[in-house]
């Protein structure tokens, strides 16, 4: 493995090991109550958020009912198919420059710690061979093709293991050549990946050990960060930081820059702090854990980080708070109407911190000439029953296929449903 170089910006972090979350008394919820509602400019127009502690924060975890034969819901002019299904905990898909679908299917818990190779081989958007591309994984999410090589993102590391176009089974001697932090409170376990255009570059999502660094900054080195590589795992540095769990990432293929989908702190009461997609400026910082959404201080931090907090970025897209938005993909196919094209889909895969169930479907945003308009509705019908907390299925990841239609993971309904629009 090789020696990652000093990473610049740790030596601020390493200055904040003490930052500690304390205790918020019922006095200082009074009194950030008191401060009332703020406004923040964001990319698609002004956002207002109430005060933290303005509701109560609230457990409430959804349970699962079988889908049967409901599929899930989309626009008309659509239809929702199962593309695939006996899977277990369908995480992520990436399609490989030679078409091959490879499915990773891995979970906090019990997790099956493998890969799975779906073949087109006469691109008529039906798979006709299912393999076993990859198991005895740690973790997997972020995968990968580069030349020679096919990249894993385990939760603990970044490995590389020789590859030819086509193959059908991970061989040889996996490369760790990213070590990576893992394990913490909230255990956010998975590590996408994504390169440039050139491939000259590879991005890392790793997201915080905590909610709000509760446990203190020594536990969250490296971590609610992009990190940026090398192909072959050198010249690491941050990229951006102050990203609670990035997880989906994509390049805007307007303007050329990275987005990525970040899921936001929990604990401020229902509607704080939204989760959102944005741009990625190298060198940002978006505030996690000090502030949110710009330099609206969290109270648990109060008077922390005043640095950073000073230049924390206002995200772009506020997509709904706790709707746990995970999943992002560009539309740069050419079957899907006109109103879709460069657009951004965003997989919400559900809330566990809010009083009702929000999110649980998938967004689309449309974009012009780069810039973001309003999110609206596009993949619904994964509440079963909300009076009783009840989802037929949650879905993650979002994959614009080869043939132009969307491939959605559900992971928790252990399907992958494909969306074609109606010829």
């Amino acid at each position: 493995m090789k020696k990652n170089l000093f990473i610049p910006g740790m030596a601020l972090l390493l200055s904040l090991t003490a930052c500690t979350q304390k205790k918020v008394t019922k006095e200082e919820k009074e009194e950030a109550k008191a401060e009332g509602s703020t406004t923040v400019e964001t990319a698609i127009g002004p956002l207002t958020l109430p005060a933290p502690f303005v509701t109560e924060s609230v457990t409430n975890r959804n349970g699962m009912a079988d889908w049967g034969t409901n599929t899930p819901k989309a626009p008309a002019g659509f239809t929702v198919t199962k593309f695939a299904g006996d899977l277990k905990n369908p995480r992520n898909t990436y399609i490989a420059p030679n078409g091959d679908i490879f499915v990773v299917e891995s979970n906090t818990a019990s997790s099956a710690d493998r890969i799975t190779l779906f073949r087109d081989a006469d691109k008529d958007g039906t798979f006709e061979t299912r393999t076993v591309f990859a198991e005895k994984l740690n973790q997997p999410f972020g995968v990968l093709v580069l030349k020679d090589y096919f990249y894993v993102a385990n939760t603990d590391g970044l490995y590389r293991y020789p590859y030819k176009p086509g193959d059908t089974k991970l061989t040889g001697q996996g490369q760790k050549i990213v070590e990576l932090p893992a394990g913490g409170y909230n255990n956010h376990w998975t590590r996408n990946l994504i390169a440039n255009a050139d491939g000259s570059k590879i991005y890392i999502s790793v997201g915080s050990g905590s909610n709000v660094a509760e446990h203190g900054m020594e536990n969250e080195v490296r971590r609610a960060n992009i990190l940026e590589v090398n192909p072959d795992g050198s010249g690491e540095r941050i990229y951006a930081s102050g990203l609670r769990n990035p997880v989906g990432m994509d390049w805007n293929p307007a303007t050329k820059e990275l987005w990525t989908a970040v899921n936001e702190r929990d604990e401020l009461g229902d509607e704080l702090v939204p989760d959102y997609i944005t741009s990625v400026k190298p060198g940002g910082f978006y505030g996690w854990p000090y502030s949110y959404f710009g330099k609206i201080e969290d109270p648990r931090k109060k008077g922390q980080g005043k640095d950073l907090v000073a230049k924390s970025i206002v995200p772009d897209v506020p997509v709904g708070s706790h709707t746990a938005s995970l999943g992002l993909a560009f539309y740069t196919g050419k079957t899907f109407p006109e109103k879709y094209k460069n657009g951004a889909f965003v997989g919400q895969h559900g809330s566990w911190n809010s009083s009702r169930l929000v999110g649980y479907k998938v967004l689309f945003i449309p974009f012009n000439a780069g810039k973001p308009g309003q999110p609206e509705d596009f993949l619904t019908g994964f509440i079963a029953d909300e009076s009783k907390a009840k989802a037929y299925g949650r879905p993650v990841d979002v994959t614009v296929m080869n043939d132009g239609s969307l491939l959605v993971n559900d992971d928790s309904g252990n399907t992958l449903w494909k969306v074609t629009p109606n010829k």
